[in-house]
């Protein structure tokens, strides 16, 4: 009886996940992603949260101190010029970014410069006013200047915890609604030295149609919930499990195990996608009946 209560809840939180907006991707895709995984945990972030459930997040919503980064865009802008002149945002070089790592078949590039409690000596070395700035935000939990090349677009997906709200500064942008994101379907353009805060957890994607490089400030802002019980809970859980997605910037800086059992299983994947190129047909077949078969084992356990 409790196995089955647990199971039927699960599922009626990815259920509720996949509802949740107005835009929807394949529900087979969700099912078997991170969403399902995540998705009691998102469900309770979603219970619990004290900004409004839309795409978009108010700033009179969020944590005042995001201002400072608002306030300092230029500064930090000069940080983030200086690192692209000496190539140093890049995508993952050892297949060791779980999180992003289809980001960069489209060009999409990034330096991190916090990831929970991770640590990352090169963010401090050559970013130092930038990490000043968001040791004293102490809501804010990830960041990372992001790149955006010409041409490059970002396919529909859904970040896979709601722990967060995903903050955005415009550094050095193509000012033109051809570089845009599209939140639950309500599009936004960045603009140099202007912010926005959205839930990554709505389905969302991004293009840059321009012939300009964007370069953003991106920042994992935690959620304000309704009760200081349930913001230790998100504190621990992201503490604990999301420090454990942290990538490196070079070999100087931590890679947590997720990331380290990515790397693993990205070598995997080489024989994966080449029985996938020898039979499509079989390939799929094979790939349902193991769904089946771990939904199988979880049920009669």
């Amino acid at each position: 009886m409790i196995k089955w209560t647990i199971i039927g809840l699960w599922l009626a939180a990815i259920a509720y996940v996949y509802f949740r907006g107005r835009v929807r991707v394949n529900f087979f895709r969700t099912v078997v992603d991170h969403s399902a995984v995540l998705a009691p945990v998102n469900a309770f972030m979603y219970l619990f949260s004290a900004v409004p459930a839309r795409p978009y997040i108010a700033a009179q919503d969020m944590p005042a101190g995001l201002r400072k980064l608002d306030d300092n865009w230029e500064v930090i802008r000069e940080e983030a010029r200086r690192l692209a002149e000496a190539q140093r945002i890049k995508a993952a070089e050892a297949n060791n970014d779980a999180g992003f790592n289809s980001f960069f078949k489209s060009g999409w590039k990034r330096f991190y410069l916090k990831w929970y409690d991770a640590q990352h000596p090169s963010a401090e070395e050559l970013c130092p006013q930038t990490v000043r700035l968001l040791r004293e935000i102490p809501q804010v939990k990830a960041a990372m200047f992001a790149v955006l090349p010409p041409g490059a677009k970002l396919n529909p997906h859904r970040d896979p915890f709601a722990g967060s709200l995903r903050y955005h500064l415009g550094l050095d942008t193509p000012n033109s609604d051809a570089c845009f994101i599209e939140v639950d379907g309500e599009r936004y353009s960045w603009r140099d030295g202007q912010s926005v805060v959205f839930d990554e957890t709505y389905i969302h994607w991004a293009e840059n149609r321009s012939d300009e490089i964007r370069t953003i400030l991106f920042c994992d802002v935690e959620r304000p919930l309704k009760y200081g019980w349930a913001q230790r809970f998100n504190q621990w859980f992201s503490r604990t499990f999301m420090t454990a997605a942290s990538s490196p910037n070079d070999a100087g800086d931590q890679t947590g195990w997720v990331n380290k059992l990515f790397h693993v299983s990205w070598v995997m994947g080489q024989y994966r996608r080449r029985f996938k190129r020898w039979s499509p047909a079989l390939y799929q077949i094979t790939r349902v009946l193991v769904i089946v078969a771990i939904v199988a084992a979880i049920i009669w356990l």
